[in-house]
């Protein structure tokens, strides 16, 4: 989905697909019906300790994850911080290894909203809300994907504790992010674009429904054409014990406002 995230003063664009009633998975007795192309990464999927190739069924990935909040549930009761950690590492696992690999591919349209991995076409929003929703975070796709990057930041993460940046160079802002930020998946709202941030070992990664490349990509931010903007809005995910919390107890997660 491309638009813009903020216009300065107070006016704020928002995305324009209609709302839909109910998500339907189609599946036959082998699970989701899944249409992978191939692609060349330029990536080195061992050094960032992360997969491309799918693996498994994918509603049995979901189902698996239901299941499995019950278990860190239960350690929160009896050690929070342990279960925060536990649940940071797990969520960044299950996202970039389980989830994101049968997405890659995925065709972008400005309208794209499937629910089905490689099954029809996703926008850059949908694709960060229906993965979050896949990932177990209690919202509202649609809402989210046709907020202002602004407003879906601040569904993740409350406004004090964003970070924003204008009219940096990527060197500028790269050093910003790193000495700020730990390794970990981060929200990243541009002028007319969003998707995911992937720190690790001081590299940024963009991770997104591409305008630019027709398809859900993974690539270096340096290099990455849709990752240029005038500003930069970031919201923690994987790094932050209060959404964690939120995923453990199944919270749903609203936009401001609502």
């Amino acid at each position: 989905m491309k638009r813009r995230l903020l216009v300065i003063g107070s006016v704020l664009i928002f995305g324009c697909k209609p709302e839909l009633k109910k998500d339907i998975f189609v599946t036959d007795n082998t699970g989701v019906h899944l249409n992978h192309k191939p692609l060349e990464y330029s990536l080195d999927s061992s050094k960032l300790g992360i997969s491309f190739i799918p693996k498994g069924n994918y509603i049995s990935v979901l189902d698996k994850i239901k299941n499995h909040r019950s278990f860190f549930l239960n350690l929160y009761n009896s050690n929070s911080a342990k279960a925060s950690d536990s649940v940071s590492k797990y969520l960044y696992s299950k996202l970039l290894n389980d989830i994101v690999p049968h997405w890659y591919g995925t065709a972008w349209d400005f309208n794209g909203h499937t629910n089905i991995p490689n099954n029809g076409e996703i926008a850059c929003g949908y694709f960060v809300s229906t993965t979050l929703k896949h990932l177990g975070f209690n919202l509202n796709r649609y809402k989210m994907a046709q907020a202002a990057g602004l407003d879906e930041a601040r569904l993740l993460q409350s406004r004090a504790n964003l970070k924003i940046y204008s009219n940096l160079s990527f060197k500028q802002l790269k050093d910003k992010v790193v000495n700020i930020y730990s390794d970990g998946i981060y929200f990243v709202g541009l002028d007319n674009h969003v998707g995911y941030l992937i720190l690790k070992d001081k590299e940024l990664y963009f991770l997104h429904s591409s305008y630019c490349d027709d398809r859900v990509v993974i690539e270096l931010a340096k290099t990455s054409p849709c990752f240029q903007s005038n500003i930069y809005v970031f919201a923690e995910i994987t790094t932050n014990k209060d959404l964690i919390k939120k995923w453990i107890h199944n919270e749903e997660l609203k936009l401001s406002g609502n």
